[in-house]
This record gives C-alpha cells, sequence and structure tokens, in this order.
C-alpha cells in the first residue's frame, strides 16, 4: 500500500513538473517597436537640371544610383539625416537620351578629375541644411533649400561648376554638342550653373 502511495505521489509530482515547464515555453516576450523615423530603402533619388543656349533651355537628368550611410536614429529628418554621407556613381547618369548620356560621361566628366564618383556629407546647422559635395577634386560647403512634407524630405540648390573648377569640363561638353546647343541666334553655349535637387521618403 504504502509503495502505491508513494508511486501515486511520484507520478502527481512529475506531472505538475511538467505542466510548469510547458506553461513556461510558451510565454511570449512582448516586442519593443522602432520608433523613430525610417527611411525607405531605395527612396533616395538626386535630379539636376543642365542648361543650354542662351535661352537657357533645362536639360533633365538623374542618378539611377546612389548610396546613402552614416544615418542615424531620430524623430526628425534633421536628427536621422544629420552627417548622412552620400556616394553616386557617374556612370549611373540617366537623361533618356543614350547618346547624350555617353557624351556627358565621356566629355564632361572625363574631362574632370576622380569623378568615377561623386561624394558628400549633409549637416544641419540653425535652421539650414548644408551639403558638403566633392568633385574634380575640389569640396565645398554648399547652403541648400529644403523641406518637409507628406515623408517626403526635398533639397534643392544650384551649383556654379565654375566653383569647382569646372570650366574646361563645360567648355568640353559644348563643343561636343555644338550644334546641338545653338539656339535661335546661332550661339552654341552651355551654361555653368546647374541645378539639383536629391529627395528621401520616411516611414
Amino acid at each position: 500500500m504504502k509503495k502505491i502511495v508513494l508511486f501515486a505521489f511520484a507520478v502527481a509530482l512529475i506531472t505538475t513538473s511538467c505542466k510548469k515547464e510547458e506553461k513556461t515555453e510558451i510565454v511570449v516576450e512582448p516586442v519593443t517597436e522602432t520608433s523613430g523615423l525610417q527611411i525607405i530603402a531605395d527612396s533616395t533619388k538626386v535630379n539636376w537640371t543642365a542648361f543650354k543656349t542662351t535661352e537657357k533651355v533645362g536639360v533633365d537628368a538623374s542618378f539611377q544610383s546612389i548610396e546613402l550611410k552614416d544615418t542615424k536614429t531620430g524623430e526628425t529628418p534633421e536628427e536621422v539625416l544629420e552627417g548622412a554621407t552620400f556616394t553616386i556613381p557617374v556612370s549611373s547618369i540617366f537623361t533618356n537620351n543614350a547618346d547624350r548620356d555617353a557624351k556627358i560621361l565621356k566629355f564632361f566628366f572625363g574631362t574632370l578629375k576622380n569623378t568615377e564618383l561623386l561624394s558628400g556629407t549633409i549637416n544641419f546647422r540653425e535652421g539650414k541644411c548644408y551639403m558638403t559635395l566633392t568633385m574634380n577634386d575640389v569640396t565645398k560647403q554648399i547652403v541648400t533649400e529644403y523641406t518637409y512634407e507628406n515623408k517626403l524630405f526635398t533639397l534643392a540648390s544650384t551649383l556654379n561648376l565654375v566653383e569647382f573648377g569646372g570650366e574646361k569640363a563645360v567648355a568640353a561638353i559644348n563643343q561636343a554638342c555644338y550644334e546641338l546647343h545653338k539656339g535661335k541666334d546661332g550661339v552654341s553655349k552651355t551654361w555653368e550653373l546647374v541645378d539639383i535637387k536629391g529627395s528621401v521618403l520616411f516611414k
């Protein structure tokens, strides 16, 4: 009889232990949600407009490949993008005209120094956005306008290629596109000014 009681007690003890262990296994730890803004993958864009003829006719273009690194965690675009760096392979240029793309790569970027990649940094100070850009072995800090609407952050500015020592490159592309850059007055002109626009989408 004692053996039966002891056996029953042992079975009850084992059963209770198993039940407790099973209960422990199904406990799920709460998941901590990531706070702050997050950049949507592959949403970074860089567009630019160059100008030809004395009437200043715009030619729109973009870079198809942009790498954005060193972003931060934050509640605002300024916090996320402060100190962010970017690199752009010039070979990713796209103007919707293959012949034009080839000429820009050969005669404009090919005339500049070390322009396989364009690179830079983004910073914010006193409500202003500053883009530090390196091109033709020249590094300049440019004040840019910026907006943030409907989760889209956009910055815009105008580059003066002369400030980057780009006079020879401008002359080279104008010579290569001499007839195409003629206006109604018969004068062929390629402007040193280029409008740029960069954007990134948050969620």
